[in-house]
């Protein structure tokens, strides 16, 4: 019998560590930001009170469908990550799973989390999440390495989180659920560069271009990033408009928006690391607060 311990260990070690590599496929960080926009952006629909059933169906399969998405962007991009030191260690560059292997993983979570939004909310919501993994995993990924463009097309499977939340709980287009996808459509351009500016030098060796000067880190990207993050202070006013929510989550998103730019301005003026640092936090506060201060506001 002793033989069978070190065994069972050595199988409950491997499994550990599958099971982390597939968790890495799915980036969970990322993925779990996208869903939550998602379950705000159903919240906030009208008629629809907090439920706990329907909100861990619609964050189940949200982060199946982003999971489904970030790996197919890591097989896509499973040669140059193994040039960048941030991605280098995931488990396709490193060599610990195969293209097969992560399609077949990549296939079944897209696809089951598509079915599970169209099955327990409605067709559209399903159909349309399927569309958003398309978009951003064919049309984004490779795009990346291509032409800074990539940035203006990843940004609309970015913005649609919200609108898939919308259309789940009412089954439908409507104008809150626009203006969601454009508040997020045009918070991803500033959060985008900044993060492409800070790791410009390890993104230049993996062939990636997102930034939108050919010269690279010149103060043109603090300017582009200051007409976007200024595009989000009039559209903090429109959920105040369509009833979507009150005073209280206006003032804070306009507050938030006001901050942002300034951040941006600071960026164009100083191009540097610091600035650019300070931007790409702007914009990890900025959503959450965003979203959360519509929402509390509503309830």
């Amino acid at each position: 019998m002793l033989p069978e311990q070190p065994m069972k260990a050595k199988w409950h070690l491997l499994a550990a560590s599958r099971l982390r590599d597939y968790v890495q496929l799915m980036k969970p960080n990322l993925s779990t930001m996208v869903v939550f926009s998602s379950v705000v952006g159903y919240l906030l629909a009208p008629d629809i009170h907090f439920a706990w059933k329907e909100v861990l169906l619609l964050f189940a399969g949200g982060m199946l469908v982003t999971g489904g998405a970030n790996t197919i962007n890591q097989i896509l991009e499973r040669y140059s990550d193994r040039h960048m030191k941030r991605t280098r260690l995931r488990p396709m560059p490193d060599g610990r799973m195969n293209a097969p292997e992560a399609w077949f993983f990549a296939g079944l979570t897209g696809l089951v989390g598509s079915v599970l939004l169209g099955y327990f909310f409605n067709p559209f919501a399903g159909i349309l999440s399927f569309i958003s993994l398309l978009l951003y995993a064919f049309a984004y990924t490779p795009m990346k390495s291509r032409h800074p463009i990539a940035v203006l097309i990843g940004a609309i499977p970015g913005a649609l989180p919200p609108l898939i939340g919308w259309v789940a709980a009412t089954g439908s287009l409507g104008i809150g659920g626009w203006i969601l996808f454009l508040i997020q459509f045009f918070w991803q351009f500033p959060h985008f560069w900044a993060i492409a500016w800070v790791g410009f030098e390890d993104y230049e060796k993996a062939g990636i271009r997102l930034l939108p000067s050919k010269e690279g880190k010149t103060p043109y990207t603090g300017l582009q990033c200051m007409f976007y993050s200024l595009m989000l202070i009039p559209l903090a006013i429109m959920p105040r408009i369509v009833h979507l929510s009150g005073n209280i989550g206006m003032w804070i998103s306009i507050a938030a928006g006001l901050l942002y730019f300034m951040a941006s301005v600071v960026f164009y003026l100083k191009n540097d690391h610091k600035s650019a640092m300070r931007v790409m936090f702007s914009s990890f506060i900025y959503l959450p607060v965003v979203l959360l201060a519509l929402l509390f506001d509503k309830l």
